[in-house]
């Protein structure tokens, strides 16, 4: 197990991706702080975890809201140093530009920036300051690919994206590894009321299918893990070949 004596802050952990990723890294021996917003569905991921053996903890926070970070910070401070942050909560408006109301913008660049950014700005220096540490954040392919329904989505991740690069400029020396993971469509209950849709728009992909969160978390175990020690700024993309076909 090889994140044994770790401890992992996951952001939006209660469902899909996070979700997954939660449990691997329970599965590999970290204590998992499990943060969302809902308490019932963040304990059926501590009681996953601790059934199989592992250690959770569920952490109550509603980043969405402008508290949202200090409440989450102040949740984990009695749980010890973070080693390893995955920030993976996030929003995804599809629609055009002339569609998003400022409301829309403002709240999709606080989820998938602003919060990144607070909660890094927060862990990290601590992590430096141990020589040690991990932050992977989440993007999208769609950082990638210009979209006419996702102008605000893609530019959020294209942030997060460069973010990643800074970030592992700026605590790499300390022995602080930042990354990032781009998953592509990816089966999730968020993306389930697009039913066939998914497996017909991926079908022309390479690997023809949908990703699973399961094979995303798989790259989040690597990144958090002592194999990816030489890995800096990095994003690994985890689309079925999506990119390759651009």
């Amino acid at each position: 197990m090889q994140l044994t004596g770790s401890s992992a802050l996951i952001t939006g952990s209660t469902s899909g991706i996070g979700r997954a990723i939660a449990e691997a890294y329970g599965r590999e021996g970290a204590h998992v702080l499990v943060a969302g917003r809902d308490a019932d569905r963040a304990q059926q991921v501590v009681d996953t975890i601790t059934d199989a053996g592992g250690r959770a903890t569920a952490l109550i926070a509603d980043l969405a809201t402008a508290q949202g970070v200090t409440h989450l910070l102040d949740a984990a401070r009695p749980h010890g140093p973070v080693d390893i942050l995955v920030n993976n909560a996030g929003s995804y408006p599809f629609m055009s530009t002339l569609d998003t109301d400022e409301f829309t913008f403002d709240a999709t660049m606080h989820l998938n920036v602003r919060v990144p950014f607070l909660l890094t700005a927060a862990i990290a220096p601590a992590m430096a300051q141990r020589g040690r540490g991990r932050v992977i954040n989440i993007s999208s392919i769609a950082a990638h690919l210009g979209g006419a329904t996702w102008p605000l989505y893609g530019a959020s991740k294209a942030a997060l994206e460069h973010l990643t690069k800074s970030w592992a400029a700026e605590f790499g020396s300390a022995g602080v590894n930042v990354n990032a993971i781009a998953p592509g469509p990816t089966r999730t209950p968020g993306t389930a009321p697009m039913g066939t849709t998914l497996d017909d728009f991926t079908s022309t992909f390479p690997a023809g299918r949908p990703g699973t969160p399961e094979e995303v978390a798989g790259a989040a175990v690597y990144l958090a893990g002592p194999q990816a020690s030489f890995l800096h700024g990095t994003t690994i993309v985890i689309d079925g070949g999506r990119l390759a076909t651009v």
